[in-house]
């Protein structure tokens, strides 16, 4: 028979209000009395009603993660480093899969509200209106992860896209290459493209001398890249180094080269931008910029616990470093 809180006190020699201040930390105990509580707990083998104790505490210990694929290498690793730190403060996760379906992304928010998560961190590809509204309605601490777009009405972790681009510029240019082909996915307003553009144009501009070659992807895809490619070596035979603002977008750099028997890193530097799985993976291995999806997870739940503990929170935006992945797709020129 399940043991219950009655049985605990009767045990313990204590009332049912002094066990449920134990198990809840909700007000001074002795340490003499906690201490023979917490016992008879561990010998019953007690489990608190997890539901009442939330009514009692109003604190869950849950955080919902709406994510839009699971399957995506870069979420994994964003899943991860919040569910590991999430457990570090004995917080646990209720993770949905949207699939980038917008709608879905509402449904998933109204459940979690009736779950009583105590905050939300969102992933996902892009913001409208309504789902604005329905994180405002909530007032529950909340953190936007997106790869993709930035906005500056919600609390985000991220990296300084300008910053990375400018630098990997610079590392193609102190290798040599003097013609250098930047690819982007989008001109759309608040994409992190533009900031990424803008990296690419800073590098370019304070090299004497130097031209810059943008060329613009259908999409964030490797098919996207291969096309690219092709225009690319069509439009400009000049070009000895590609670097793209996505890695999916490189691999299909690579695959281009390789199908055309244009040598890599030989004739042609790609660079990349993410590290996600396969950068590591594919021949030759990508020279990327890397983008610490675990740390970024880590930091968004940290981040949601202490809002949720009232614990100071300097910046609505945090920016973790990054750093280049130096691997073989890149060679100095000769």
């Amino acid at each position: 028979m399940t043991a219950t809180i009655k049985d605990v006190a009767k045990m313990a020699g204590v009332s049912i209000s002094t066990v449920s201040r134990v198990i809840n930390n909700s007000k001074p105990v002795s340490t003499e009395i906690r201490q023979k509580v917490l016992d008879v707990i561990n010998e019953l083998g007690y489990k608190p009603n997890e539901i009442a104790r939330t009514l009692v505490t109003k604190k869950s210990f849950l955080i919902g993660v709406i994510v839009t694929d699971l399957g995506d290498s870069y979420i994994a690793q964003l899943v991860r480093g919040i569910e590991e730190v999430g457990k570090m403060y004995d917080y646990d996760i209720l993770l949905c899969s949207t699939y980038g379906d917008k709608a879905t992304e509402i449904k998933f928010m109204q459940l979690l509200s009736r779950k009583q998560v105590e905050g939300i961190i969102l992933v996902s590809d892009s913001l409208n209106d309504e789902i604005d509204n329905q994180l405002k309605d909530f007032k529950i601490p909340f953190v936007y992860l997106n790869r993709y777009f930035y906005t500056e009405d919600f609390p985000t972790v991220t990296i300084d896209n300008l910053e990375a681009t400018y630098e990997m510029t610079n590392y193609l240019i102190n290798l040599g290459h003097e013609n250098i082909a930047y690819v982007s996915s989008s001109k759309e307003d608040y994409s992190l493209e533009l900031l990424k553009l803008e990296g690419y144009k800073k590098a370019i501009s304070e090299n004497e001398g130097y031209e810059e070659n943008i060329f613009y992807a259908k999409g964030r895809n490797i098919e996207d890249g291969y096309e690219v490619c092709r225009d690319i070596m069509v439009s400009n035979s000049d070009i000895t180094a590609i670097f793209c603002g996505h890695d999916e977008l490189a691999i299909g750099v690579l695959n281009y080269l390789y199908d055309n028997n244009i040598e890599v890193p030989d004739k042609v530097s790609v660079a990349g931008y993410g590290d996600i799985k396969t950068a590591s993976i594919f021949r030759p291995r990508l020279t990327t910029i890397k983008e610490p999806f675990y740390d970024i997870g880590a930091v968004a739940i940290r981040r949601i616990i202490k809002e949720i503990k009232k614990e100071s929170i300097d910046n609505n935006t945090i920016f973790l470093p990054f750093q280049i992945q130096k691997r073989e797709s890149c060679a100095k020129m000769l």
